[in-house]
């Protein structure tokens, strides 16, 4: 192995371990605070943080600000501009602790969020996740299709939260876990497929003539068809688990690479079980906390992550892995 390469992979090692951490404490953090709402009687307080100033926390959870600060037994002239961490650090209390205490103050005898309340601060992309979200509520299963087809395909669908959504609705008895499990699998699959099949049908002659536009061309394109011959099932099976957000990319990349169609089904099948058994059986756990369980099961998902690159990279800088 070069001193470049050495280098490289020495610097990737760093870095990934530097992100398992963090995505370690991000994991346990967004746990503890998810446990604590629950016991709060509030599970949506869960998303509640440091950074949150008492205004903020007052309409967002819609408690008045003079009760928030009465439950927290703050001075009567509080700014309510301070932020959480601000008033703990002031308080001597550990912010983390401080956090958990907002929430038990929330939840007595805090009347619930106006969930239909608007927003005229959430953005285009924020507001199709709402649109998507009441979608599946109001239409059921083939808004669920609907969604895992075209997110497979490459648009920008919350399906991790509509996932749990589903788990969610299992709980509750308005549809069934087995049938929203097959209907999210497949309509995965289905999308898969789609973008698997775009990239297949594409002509040898057409990637030769504009294959540079999209990177797709020369020593590029020969590293990911050597890519996808050397660790094709691994690469399909990572993409539809720890990194589910480049799975419509992988799957066009894979019929480019003329990858083997059952090979490709295979994984991509291996890999939308596991991951919609792991997003539905957290919301049929968890409940009606949705967004918290999906941010929850995403840091996770990042810790994993970071720990398949970390051992990776520590395999190739010890030559298990062959030489760089």
């Amino acid at each position: 192995m070069s001193k470049r390469a050495r280098f490289i992979v020495s610097l990737v090692i760093v870095l990934s371990a530097a992100a398992a951490i963090l995505f370690a404490l991000r994991s346990y953090g967004s746990y503890v605070l998810l446990r604590s709402a629950f016991d709060a009687g509030r599970p949506q307080v869960s998303s509640l943080r440091a950074w949150m100033t008492l205004d903020h926390v007052s309409a967002t959870y819609r408690v008045p600000a003079d009760d928030l600060i009465e439950r927290l037994h703050l001075p009567s002239n509080t700014a309510r501009t301070d932020s959480l961490k601000t008033i703990a650090d002031r308080r001597g209390t550990a912010r983390f602790d401080f956090v958990r205490e907002v929430q038990r103050a929330i939840g007595a005898g805090a009347p619930p969020p106006d969930d239909n309340a608007p927003d005229k601060s959430r953005g285009y992309i924020a507001d199709l996740g709402d649109r998507v979200l009441s979608a599946v509520l109001a239409y059921g299963y083939p808004a669920l299709a609907a969604t895992f087809l075209f997110g497979a395909i490459g648009l920008p669908l919350p399906t991790g939260v509509v996932a749990v959504l589903a788990g969610s609705l299992a709980a509750l008895g308005h549809v069934q876990w087995a049938a929203a499990a097959a209907v999210t699998i497949l309509a995965s699959l289905a999308g898969d497929t789609l973008a698997y099949l775009i990239g297949r049908v594409v002509t040898e002659n057409f990637i030769n003539r504009h294959g540079r536009w999209v990177g797709y061309s020369g020593e590029r394109r020969t590293r990911m068809r050597a890519l996808f011959a050397r660790w094709g099932g691994v690469t399909v099976l990572f993409t539809r688990t720890l990194a589910s957000h480049s799975s419509s990319i992988m799957s066009l990349l894979a019929g480019l690479s003329r990858y083997g169609l059952s090979a490709f089904l295979l994984y991509s099948a291996l890999g939308r079980l596991a991951w919609t058994s792991a997003y539905l059986g957290l919301g049929y756990t968890l409940g009606s906390n949705i967004e918290a369980g999906s941010q929850f099961l995403a840091n996770l998902s990042g810790l994993l992550l970071a720990l398949v690159v970390l051992l990776v990279a520590s395999a190739y800088r010890t030559g298990i892995l062959g030489r760089a």
